[in-house]
C-alpha cells in the first residue's frame, strides 16, 4: 500500500496561486507515476496533470499547461501542484493519485490508477 495524503487546499481569490502538496510513505519506489485529478461539483473528475519517478517527464491538460506546475521532492517523498492565475472554474476538490506503471497515453484514464488519496479542496472566488 502507498498512502497519499493532499494538502494546501483552501479559499483564494481568483488570479491567486496555491500550493497543494500529496505527501506518501511505504512502498514509494515501486511509483512509477503520480499525477493529479480534480472533480468541480456536479462534473466528472479530469486529469491535471502528471510527474514521473524521476521528475523528468511533466504532463499537463491544456487548460493548466501555463498555469500549473507539477513537480517532484524525492528526499521528501512529496509531490507539488503548484497553481498561478487561479480562476474561479479551477473550483474542485483537488487529488492526488499513484500508478506503478507507465501509463503512456492512458494517464488520463482514473481507472489505470493503483492509489488515491482523500483529496484537498480549493475553491476559487470570483
Amino acid at each position: 500500500q502507498v498512502p497519499l495524503v493532499e494538502s494546501g487546499g483552501g479559499l483564494v481569490q481568483a488570479g491567486g496561486s496555491l500550493r497543494l502538496s500529496c505527501s506518501t510513505s511505504g512502498r514509494t519506489f515501486s511509483i512509477y507515476t503520480f499525477s493529479w485529478f480534480r472533480q468541480a461539483p456536479g462534473k466528472e473528475r479530469e486529469f491535471v496533470a502528471l510527474i514521473t519517478f524521476t521528475g523528468s517527464n511533466a504532463v499537463y491538460a491544456d487548460s493548466m499547461r501555463g498555469r500549473f506546475t507539477i513537480s517532484r521532492d524525492s528526499a521528501k517523498n512529496t509531490v507539488h501542484l503548484q497553481m498561478h492565475s487561479l480562476k474561479p472554474e479551477d473550483t474542485a476538490v483537488y487529488y492526488c493519485a499513484a500508478a506503478l506503471k507507465w501509463l503512456g497515453g492512458n494517464y488520463f484514464r482514473e481507472a489505470v490508477y493503483d492509489y488515491w488519496g482523500q483529496g484537498t479542496q480549493v475553491t476559487v472566488s470570483s
